[in-house]
């Protein structure tokens, strides 16, 4: 399937017809409808989405973006997710390392300008790598945050021109929970720490939220920022 007319003709019926369907029966119709075309994105904040999907489509492809600032948990989660599930993770990197952005843009540019950190590190990495796919599943909640309330389960991605689907978008944390501790599902160790949204390791990225705060007021604190343009 690669005419755009038609991606986006699916998008639309599909984001009517399956606004109440379970998150497997989502990602069933993703791999029937695409195929090899269809990946999964993760931030290795925890495997759900990814074990999701290879309960539907074994060895599906599991896109992950090593920034160059992770916390050494957060690859290590992704190491166990390709070692013990039936997927195929693909790292995607920057097209420069930490080094040469310092040379080129100063050092610590993610406290400086944080949304081009982030378009450098993350955006532009994974519209380069969504290149092969005409699909792709993330694991947006409308729960998280104010910013992703309206979240739906299937979308039309005009930037990337590519259909966007969010599986567990009507997932509450309470429903997360209750499938990693039915299925066994690998969670990034930072979580048991007291974080609940995990990004780049620098403080002006990630950091605990207080109590009372949602899940991702640790993103960017203070900073006003609240998506790394990923999902903007």
């Amino acid at each position: 399937m690669t005419s755009t007319v038609d991606l986006e003709a699916v998008a639309t019926a599909a984001a009517r017809d399956l606004e109440e369907a379970s998150a497997q029966d989502v990602l069933r119709w993703a791999a029937e409808t695409f195929g090899k075309r269809f990946c999964v994105t993760s931030s290795m904040e925890d495997a759900v989405v990814a074990h999701l999907a290879s309960s539907v489509f074994p060895g599906v492809d599991v896109v992950f973006l090593d920034t160059g600032y992770h916390f050494a948990e957060t690859i290590g989660t992704r190491d166990a997710v390709a070692a013990v599930l039936p997927v195929n993770v693909i790292t995607l990197k920057p097209l420069l390392t930490v080094a040469e952005q310092d040379a080129r843009y100063g050092p610590q540019l993610h406290d400086r300008d944080p949304d081009l950190c982030c378009s450098l590190r993350k955006v532009e990495p994974l519209n380069r790598g969504l290149g092969a796919y005409d699909a792709w599943a993330t694991g947006l909640r409308r729960d998280e945050s104010p910013s992703r309330a309206n979240t739906p389960v299937v979308a039309w991605d005009a930037k990337r021109r590519k259909v966007k689907i969010a599986p567990i978008a009507r997932w509450t944390q309470q429903d997360v929970d209750a499938y990693v501790a039915a299925n066994g599902v690998l969670l990034n160790p930072l979580l048991w720490e007291g974080y609940t949204s995990v990004g780049c390791s620098p403080l002006s990225c990630t950091r605990k939220p207080a109590e009372g705060e949602d899940g991702r007021s640790g993103r960017w604190a203070g900073s006003g920022k609240t998506e790394c343009g990923i999902h903007l």
